[in-house]
């Protein structure tokens, strides 16, 4: 399909700079096959249903970007680096600007924000191991839980690139950043989603007869990445790891099979079942790497609700809506959701959509 078609204008005044207080008060766009209609995420648990499931996503976000400097003799180069994937005890993958300015073999040093800390610090630092248009991959001097300490000593919270531009990362961000289930760490993204819920909604939703299941997707930074592609059948999609454990996956099977609808809470969520489940629609234990790529005309298998945050145009996560809701339903309620100003993006508001 064609990229423009899932184009659309947002005003910047649109894009959430900080989440709701309190996070359910967040406005909730109900998007159902008879109507559009306004509510708010305090209002969830009247979709719900006896039996229903809400599908989360556990991922705990790291502080994963990275301020260090590389060294040529007297010059020194700041580096801006992104953790995006783990390959393993000591490699991660990495999006590094200046890119031009490293070149394979070189290191980097990482330390405080600006240069002259980042020389000084030495305490954490990376080979270059490969380079390829923006991306490297970067060996570390530590490893296992040893590097993981450094990270959190040297990183800080990977806001998207639409909400660092206008301000700075504080510590509030430490906290709104994260979601009431994070416990898997390595997502260098927040299952957004997932930030609206509290422990009173939480508790309004079991009320309702609906219980909570969690899985595991590590949210990498390519889901900013804008598809460059002009056709979605030339767009390579990033990939992510996650996991679905047999317990979880019998219990959501069950629920299915007695009736119950799967809320997934996010699109991360909904990856990770769908990339998860047979043709049949069973959903398996899984664990492992997933790019899958879900653009209209896509078959779902597991998924029966979708809560989600507003997307950016011409990403993968509003193709996502769009293959589960349809094209012009979506557009005719993003613009909806623009006209009666709703809050778009990562701390924005959500919408709620039902296919029956």
């Amino acid at each position: 399909m064609r990229v423009d078609l899932f184009n659309f204008e947002l005003p910047e005044e649109r894009i959430a700079l900080r989440p709701a207080e309190p996070r359910e008060s967040a406005r909730l766009l109900v998007v159902a096959p008879e109507e559009t209609r306004d509510a708010h995420v305090f209002d969830l648990p009247k979709f719900l249903r006896p039996g229903d499931v809400l599908v989360v996503n556990d991922a705990k976000v790291i502080p994963a970007q990275l301020f260090g400097a590389r060294r040529r003799g007297e010059t020194v180069a700041r580096i801006d680096a992104t953790l995006h994937k783990r390959e393993d005890d000591s490699h991660w993958r990495a999006f590094v600007r200046p890119a031009k300015k490293l070149r394979i073999g070189e290191t980097v040093r990482f330390g405080g924000p600006d240069e002259g800390a980042a020389c000084q610090a030495g305490a954490l630092s990376a080979v270059v191991v490969e380079k390829n248009d923006g991306e490297c991959l970067l060996a570390f001097n530590l490893s296992g839980p040893f590097l993981d300490e450094a990270i959190l000593a040297h990183g800080h919270m990977p806001l998207p690139p639409y909400i660092a531009a206008r301000r700075k990362e504080d510590a509030r961000d430490a906290r709104d950043y994260q979601t009431l289930f994070a416990e898997k760490s390595g997502a260098v993204a927040a299952p957004t989603a997932g930030l609206h819920f509290t422990p009173e909604l939480v508790a309004a939703a079991l009320g309702a007869g609906a219980s909570v299941e969690k899985v595991t997707l590590l949210v990498g930074a390519g889901t900013f990445l804008p598809v460059k592609a002009e056709d979605t059948a030339n767009h390579v999609m990033h990939s992510e790891w996650g996991e679905i454990d047999a317990a979880t996956a019998a219990r959501l099977n069950a629920a299915r099979a007695a009736g119950g609808r799967i809320f997934a809470v996010g699109t991360t969520s909904l990856r990770i079942l769908e990339s998860a489940a047979d043709a049949a629609g069973q959903i398996r234990p899984f664990a492992g790497d997933t790019a899958i790529f879900i653009t209209p005309g896509y078959r779902f298998r597991a998924v029966d609700a979708l809560m989600t945050n507003f997307h950016l145009p011409r990403s993968t996560l509003f193709m996502l809506v769009c293959a589960f809701a349809g094209l012009e339903r979506m557009q005719s309620a993003y613009a909806h959701a623009i006209a009666a100003n709703y809050r778009f993006y990562s701390y924005g508001d959500a919408c709620l959509l039902l296919l029956a």
